[in-house]
């Protein structure tokens, strides 16, 4: 299913043996557009710290009481490598901090999650395996409410900002950028899937997309409080002429924004 991040903000996580706190952030991979991490306020640390918590460690999404179940104990928690999640979360950070957990590194293959789509497919090791050569040390990890705000900017000027992100409760793969037009006329909230981004400058804060202003302005409405269902996703991709994501098993297009490497700097 589909759902606002903005939603899931405020979710309870618990642990196996009581409550940890609560969703306040969301880590986002902005090569893959895939959420990476939740940031947890504290609940359980006296020290005011946050942690990242990953999917692939969920027992149990209990969407009806919005709270998320993890298979991991308060102390495992407690004792997790230490990052400051308002700084770039670099590629070592990642490396022991899966290490930590005992789990196998998601980056360098070619599914969202390391061999697989889904993070619940990723098992613990039953022995950590010797490092590897990593693909790249660049930082792509993103603070959700950072990119929130960046001005979308078409081919014939700004049409909008974004105002939250959709994404797959199953995968974690943002599938959609929500834009909010009210700035440039009475205007509404539409979606644009990131792989339809041309160019993205994380330095200026813009994303470019080759679609005119009257072209979002006619494009299918997004009401926040109405579930996206594929018939609204039908409408939409033909609109814009392009191919849905859910044909040939499913598969979804890569990537294609092109980015500027200079500003590509990571979490602010």
């Amino acid at each position: 299913m589909l759902r606002s991040l903005k939603d899931l903000e405020r979710y309870t996580v618990t642990a196996t043996d009581g409550d940890l706190g609560s969703v306040s952030n969301f880590l986002l991979d902005d090569e893959r557009w895939t959420v990476r991490y939740l940031v947890v306020e504290p609940g359980l640390f006296h020290d005011g710290r946050r942690v990242l918590v990953s999917p692939i460690f969920f027992r149990q999404a209990e969407w009806a009481t919005r709270c998320f179940h993890l298979a991991l104990t308060k102390d495992k928690i407690r004792n997790s490598p230490s990052v400051d999640v308002d700084k770039p979360v670099s590629r070592q950070h990642e490396r022991d901090y899966f290490r930590y957990y005992g789990y196998p590194y998601y980056w360098g293959y070619s599914g969202l999650w390391g061999m697989g789509n889904y993070p619940g497919l990723l098992a613990p090791w039953n022995e950590p395996p010797a490092d590897r050569k990593e693909v790249s040390g660049d930082v792509h990890l993103r603070s959700a409410k950072e990119v929130v705000g960046y001005d979308i900017h078409g081919s014939d000027g700004a049409i909008g900002s974004i105002a939250d992100f959709v994404v797959d409760d199953e995968t974690w793969r943002i599938q959609y950028m929500v834009i909010d037009t009210s700035h440039w006329w009475f205007g509404k909230k539409v979606l644009i899937a990131p792989e339809w981004a041309s160019r993205i400058s994380w330095e200026e804060r813009k994303v470019y997309v080759d679609l005119s202003r009257q072209a979002i302005k006619k494009s299918p409405e997004w009401h926040p409080d109405a579930a996206i269902n594929r018939e609204y996703e039908e409408r939409l991709y033909d609109y814009y002429g392009r191919p849905v994501y859910w044909g040939e098993g499913g598969r979804r297009e890569e990537p294609t924004a092109r980015q500027h490497p200079e500003t590509h700097s990571g979490l602010r």
